[in-house]
């Protein structure tokens, strides 16, 4: 049986906001169909949720839902960093599609960071991610596709996510099965885990789906349920 992602990763939406303007942007509509900010275009840090890291159980945490992490202003990401060093039972997640944007050093080993790559185009971000970050953990987010990415350099590369575009959008992207075998294929190779989200069943069939987590994911998922057996 396949896994949802969510299940195993929790968005906490501490900013909410984007300038991007994905044509497939889920945060946009989400945001504006329950009212969570006036300006969808205007980044807004929600300092108050801050404290769902306080939370002794150990969470996979994905800090960028509603978000991009370029876009956070300094004294954002200096307020939730030291909150982080205080909760070290979480792993952090943070995702950009504009790595050439950011210039940040983060030595925690529990803070992920990666970017987003929809195309052959957009391969470059994964350089500009180690270049212009610099962090223990990288990953990779290969959804929606809209062509076949073919060869990456997936060195330093800790994880990878591949999944297809959701939703009723005209024209919206499918990722075709060869797109993601070859993504797949080329991360095992390097022993890096992938992660196929469960809304490529229909495409690649349940029986067919790899949903690999690191192990520091792992380890987390392992925590809780001793921890509800603890309850």
């Amino acid at each position: 049986m396949s896994v949802c992602i969510k299940d195993n990763i929790q968005n906490m939406n501490l900013v909410i906001g984007c300038t991007v303007g994905c044509s497939y942007c889920y945060a946009r509509n989400n945001a504006r169909r329950f009212r969570m900010t006036d300006d969808f275009s205007k980044p807004e840090f929600f300092p108050d949720k801050l404290r769902i890291m306080e939370k002794q159980r150990p969470q996979n945490f994905l800090l960028t839902g509603m978000s991009d992490f370029s876009e956070w202003q300094p004294a954002w990401r200096e307020e939730i960093f030291a909150k982080m060093v205080e909760n070290p039972q979480h792993q952090y997640l943070f995702l950009t599609k504009k790595p050439e944007s950011v210039r940040f050093s983060s030595g925690l080993s529990n803070a992920w960071f990666g970017v987003t790559v929809t195309s052959q185009k957009e391969k470059g971000r994964i350089a500009a991610l180690r270049r212009n970050i610099q962090g223990r953990h990288y990953h990779v987010t290969f959804e929606p596709m809209f062509d076949d990415i073919g060869t990456v350099d997936l060195s330093g590369i800790d994880w990878i996510v591949i999944g297809t575009e959701t939703g009723r959008r005209k024209g919206k992207a499918i990722s075709r099965p060869e797109w993601v075998r070859n993504l797949t294929d080329q991360a095992h190779a390097l022993d890096i885990p992938v992660f196929m989200k469960e809304d490529l069943c229909p495409i690649l069939g349940e029986e067919n789906l790899v949903q690999e987590l690191p192990k520091a994911f792992a380890d987390v998922l392992e925590k809780q349920k001793a921890w509800n057996r603890g309850k």
